[in-house]
């Protein structure tokens, strides 16, 4: 099992209003250069929002919902102090509740 980080909000807040595409160009450019892999993305209506876990919490996110997913706590603490108005936290996977980490709904 490994532990998921993650800043959730509406698709359209982190799609389009939010220069979203380029961090995670500029992420991705890095990364290549260090030969690291890759271990954050984005997921469009992400499953585990459905966990019973998170149903409080997901019940404030406008829908559709869109998540940036990462192993890397710090990169998850950068994109929430970034895009500031999402929804952070974490979760571990796989589990009975969230049997895939990256599973659209």
């Amino acid at each position: 099992m490994s532990t998921y980080y993650f800043v959730a909000a509406s698709e359209a807040f982190l799609t389009q209003e939010e220069p979203l595409e380029e961090v995670l160009r500029e992420r991705v450019r890095d990364y290549s250069e260090k030969g690291k892999d890759i271990d954050f993305w984005l997921v469009r209506q992400p499953a585990f929002l459905n966990a019973p876990e998170f149903k409080e919490q997901a019940s404030s996110i406008p829908q559709p919902a869109a998540a940036v997913i990462s192993t890397d706590a710090v990169f998850i603490d950068f994109m929430k102090l970034r895009l500031e108005y999402v929804l952070k936290g974490s979760f571990e996977a796989p589990s009975n509740s969230i049997p895939d980490p990256l599973a659209g709904a």
